[in-house]
């Protein structure tokens, strides 16, 4: 009886409750135990929802002031903790309306940051906590490319924010970043390629340009590589397409913040990120590209996504848009043509010089293996992504689908993976050389410009 008073006293605080008290009270049956534990579960999963939101919701922490700190102008900026690794910050309203800030973290001792917010003209400065997403492809590293993800005020629409693992302080102290992407922008380009990351002293001069030209033959007007060095004379190529008005060049000087791996999985080795952080750059390259482009692009240097049923991209991509509708990445199959393998045709004088690879001399592919996946690469539309691997979108607003092989497939000229193969084991594939007039000039051009 106290217990009936008491649920009866607190009925106009909690009827939810109530009613989920008078219905698992009433009846003894195995469904209706089954009900209340579901409704149960329920109610304090909003509960808790309901909690978390209100404690990520951001707060006034002082007015009148001005945001006097200086803007962080470098692509990778360490925080005072040295744990934390801050790339850019973009606005994202697909679902709420936060900044979602690209950055890399240790995966362990990050436990908390804040965003600070400073809203003008009124001069209000809102702290809001912060929800720190590691990517799930960290490959045993410890860092990874992480998401940090913050509400942003109503009422207000800031131009910058800042990135402290305190929830106090003085803002002045702090760097502010510019929050991309706040403006929404038509579509400026259809394609764009994201390259990460050209290092170590990166020369291969020859299949660079052959690349570059092969993305603008199928459609590309964009290519942005996040560079962290490369050759004297590699550095004269880019100057030549950055002037074209082709390449935009991302600083990306991780080796100057961590212990950087060149493979791209933990060796125990004492390194910190894998593959110079490669994972994070194609976050960002996506996140900067998506209000610009109407297509991103995600392969390296030495692959070309070439296709076979149709001239170019755009033809291919509004053809596999109308198969698939909802579709907004695009996987395609690797396929490696080794190096090592070659042809006489094209061998052109002129070029001989040029260090790198003529891949229009290698049209000779590795077959599959029954026992291994090939990995894939990706053409996507940037505005379907929340987070991506380097194979594959870990999370995504459209579905993903596997681009079939007589569609279109990844041209990947490197060393073997299957090295002990003949000659006659290898499959013959000159679908490279339906380009080769049009390669040919425009590969010439360059050269003329910039090397012979």
């Amino acid at each position: 009886m106290m217990w009936q008073h008491k649920v009866q006293g607190q009925r106009n605080l909690h009827p939810p409750l109530d009613k989920f008290r008078m219905l698992c009270g009433r009846k003894k049956s195995y469904f209706v135990a089954a009900v209340c534990i579901i409704t149960l579960t329920s109610m304090v999963t909003v509960s808790y929802l309901r909690l978390q939101r209100l404690s990520h919701q951001p707060k006034v922490i002082q007015e009148g002031s001005k945001c006097r700190g200086e803007i962080a102008n470098s692509t990778i900026t360490p925080l005072k903790d040295n744990k934390t690794f801050i790339i850019s910050p973009y606005f994202d309203d697909r679902e709420s309306k936060v900044t979602r800030v690209i950055g890399i973290v240790h995966h362990e001792d990050v436990k908390q940051l804040y965003c600070w917010f400073c809203c003008q003209p009124n001069g209000k400065i809102y702290v809001s906590n912060a929800k720190i997403d590691v990517h799930s492809d960290r490959f045993g590293f410890p860092y990874g490319a992480a998401d940090i993800v913050c509400l942003e005020p109503e009422n207000c629409d800031p131009t910058h924010v800042s990135i402290h693992p305190f929830a106090h302080g003085n803002i002045d102290q702090l760097p502010r970043f510019e929050i991309k992407n706040r403006k929404p922008e038509p579509f400026s380009v259809d394609f764009t390629v994201c390259i990460s990351a050209m290092f170590g002293n990166y020369n291969n001069v020859l299949q660079f340009i052959q690349s570059l030209e092969m993305y603008k033959i199928l459609g590309a007007q964009k290519v942005v590589i996040y560079k962290n060095n490369c050759s004297h004379l590699m550095e004269k190529v880019l100057k030549f397409y950055i002037e074209e008005g082709t390449v935009e060049i991302i600083p990306w000087p991780i080796n100057s913040h961590l212990k950087v791996s060149s493979r791209w999985h933990f060796f125990l080795d004492g390194t910190d990120i894998g593959y110079y952080g490669q994972i994070t750059a194609l976050n960002d390259c996506i996140y900067r590209n998506m209000q610009r482009s109407k297509f991103v692009v995600l392969n390296d240097a030495d692959e070309i996504i070439l296709p076979l049923k149709h001239p170019n991209w755009k033809t291919m991509m509004s053809s596999l848009q109308e198969q698939n509708p909802g579709t907004g990445i695009f996987l395609f199959e690797n396929h490696i043509f080794p190096e090592t393998v070659s042809t006489h045709m094209f061998n052109i004088s002129s070029w001989n010089t040029v260090p790198g690879v003529n891949i229009l001399q290698h049209v000779h592919r590795e077959p599959d293996r029954k026992d291994v996946i090939n990995p894939r690469k990706m053409i996507v539309d940037p505005q379907k992504v929340i987070q991506t691997s380097v194979h594959s979108v870990l999370h995504a607003y459209g579905d993903s689908v596997n681009v079939p092989m007589d569609v279109a497939l990844i041209y990947h000229c490197r060393k073997p993976l299957q090295r002990d193969l003949p000659r006659e084991s290898l499959v013959r594939d000159t679908a490279l050389w339906r380009y080769n007039s049009s390669l040919i000039m425009n590969v010439n051009k360059v050269l003329s410009q910039t090397i012979l």
